[in-house]
């Protein structure tokens, strides 16, 4: 990044968390070009292309990506100071919301584990898309199903669902199935 050029938020543009390991930026990376990439007519977009190529090129060397953090960090911070965080910023409807995402979550996982057990990671990324949301809002949704114990980060640096993880489907599966019953069967 040269100085006095607007800052760019690479980590942003790979969809990748800033304290990420090299295995996971590069992975990023992979699916991001091959997504953007000119050959596949399906999702080609030359402009997203250049910049995850750029992005990449300004992470992938350690020294670079920690000069990069060093700016990032004050960029951060600067945004921290020019917004200050409103006490009524999160709506009414946000659990409910939330509840939904973490919904989705799990049931991606699920399906994952259920169809590959010995490879039953996916990429944050992934995840992430799958909700359309931001960052702040998915390491929320990482977070608080890390820490009830229905996910787990792999060696790889995915996520996959826990054996907690699969009783809470299950057991969310049966509940609205027996909703389903309740609402369906007609009144005597």
């Amino acid at each position: 990044m040269v100085e006095g050029q607007q800052f760019i938020d690479y980590y942003g543009i790979l969809q990748v968390r800033p304290d990420c390991d090299q295995k996971m930026l590069e992975a990023a990376y992979r699916y991001l070009a091959k997504m953007y990439h000119p050959d596949h007519p399906e999702t080609a977009d030359t402009t997203k292309f250049n910049e995850v190529v750029e992005a990449y090129r300004n992470l992938r060397k350690p020294e670079d990506r920690a000069n990069y953090d060093k700016l990032y960090r004050e960029h951060r911070q600067t945004d921290a100071d020019e917004t200050p965080p409103s006490e009524d910023s999160v709506s009414d409807d946000a659990p409910i919301l939330d509840s939904d995402a973490h919904e989705k979550i799990l049931l991606r996982l699920y399906k994952r584990r259920r169809e590959n057990a010995h490879n039953p990671g996916v990429l944050g990324f992934y995840l992430k898309e799958l909700l359309n949301c931001s960052e702040e809002n998915f390491d929320f949704h990482v977070w608080y199903l890390k820490s009830k114990g229905y996910i787990e980060g792999t060696e790889q640096g995915e996520l996959a669902i826990t054996i907690e993880g699969v009783d809470h489907v299950i057991s969310m599966s049966r509940t609205t199935a027996a909703e389903q019953l309740l609402i369906a069967k007609p009144e005597d």
